[in-house]
């Protein structure tokens, strides 16, 4: 994700003088408050420091992009709003004119990114929410992918991992609300495609879900005045004994339910492609297949290919 198209047409405007009304200094430099318009049609209101922008700006395209906060000698660094020509933004830190430390990216699909930033992609600890399900990935980012420890949260379970390349690797759980987790791993399976064309058959790599067991959690129960030790006998089971070491009715269905493969598909970004993929496989198998931590550099090459017009 960029919006390096819109960092150009400003770099193009600093080699042109253009209209400038404002305070100069002794030697004739852009110093202090002032306003300019360049010769591309892109204005800029703020600060000046020896002719370059320094302070705090706000800096708008001809395409109706805008950027508001601060700048260090011409480039974007400190706490600033970028504002996509799409409608998406990005509030947070900048340096050297990129997106660089903590912020949050608001994308035009209404999800959102709350994290860490380095040169230009998500990289660190963040959280990234998907409107349409609800679901949220919160953990590790390496290079604007999902990679490393991490939760995948939903409605009513969630999943703990390890991620490489936006996919599970390894072994983790399930937790479900009703009181129990399933263990097991993810595997890597290879699944070919193109199988007409032998010469250039192309092999996708499928993390596969294998179940190897499931356990109850420990519920909290409120503590009752000790009873009488019944005379019954020594063969009287306590109160809870039935479900002490094999799961409960619920857990053994959900047991059975995610045996085998499993699909973790949070928020689905782009249906289309999804249930087109889905064609390319057995519908029986379930499967993994999360790309809605990388789908907006579609919209970021969209947004470049629109600003650099």
């Amino acid at each position: 994700m960029s919006d390096l198209g819109s960092e150009e047409l400003e770099e193009e405007g600093e080699n042109d003088i253009g209209e400038y009304e404002g305070a100069r200094n002794e030697a004739g430099e852009r110093h202090g408050r002032g306003k300019a318009r360049l010769p591309n049609g892109d204005t800029y209101e703020g600060s000046y420091e020896f002719g370059k922008r320094h302070g705090q700006g706000t800096y708008k395209f001809k395409n109706g992009a805008r950027y508001i906060g601060e700048y260090f000698r011409n480039k974007k660094h400190g706490q600033g709003t970028f504002i996509y020509p799409d409608g998406s933004r990005y509030e947070g830190e900048w340096a050297n004119d990129q997106r660089h430390g903590h912020g949050v990216y608001y994308y035009v699909n209404n999800d959102t990114y709350t994290g860490e930033w380095f040169t230009h992609q998500r990289h660190g600890q963040g959280t990234y929410l998907y409107a349409e399900t609800g679901s949220k990935y919160v953990g590790t980012w390496v290079n604007g992918q999902q990679e490393g420890a991490a939760e995948l949260i939903h409605l009513n379970h969630r999943y703990q991992g390890k991620f490489l390349n936006k996919n599970p690797v390894g072994p983790g759980k399930y937790i479900f609300d009703v009181g129990c987790e399933q263990h097991g791993e993810y595997r890597l399976t290879d699944m070919e495609r193109g199988e007409e064309e032998e010469e250039e058959e192309l092999v996708t790599v499928v993390p596969k879900w294998k179940a190897t067991k499931i356990t109850e959690l420990a519920l909290w129960t409120p503590s009752l005045p000790k009873e009488p030790t019944s005379t019954d006998g020594p063969g009287q089971e306590g109160p809870g004994a039935e479900s002490a070491g094999e799961p409960g009715e619920e857990a053994q269905a959900l047991l059975e339910g995610f045996e085998g493969e499993t699909d973790m598909r949070p928020g689905d970004e782009d249906a289309d492609v999804l249930r087109e993929e889905s064609r390319e496989y057995d519908q029986e198998e379930f499967r993994y297949d999360v790309d809605e931590g990388n789908i907006n550099s579609e919209e970021e090459e969209t947004r470049q290919s629109d600003l650099q017009d």
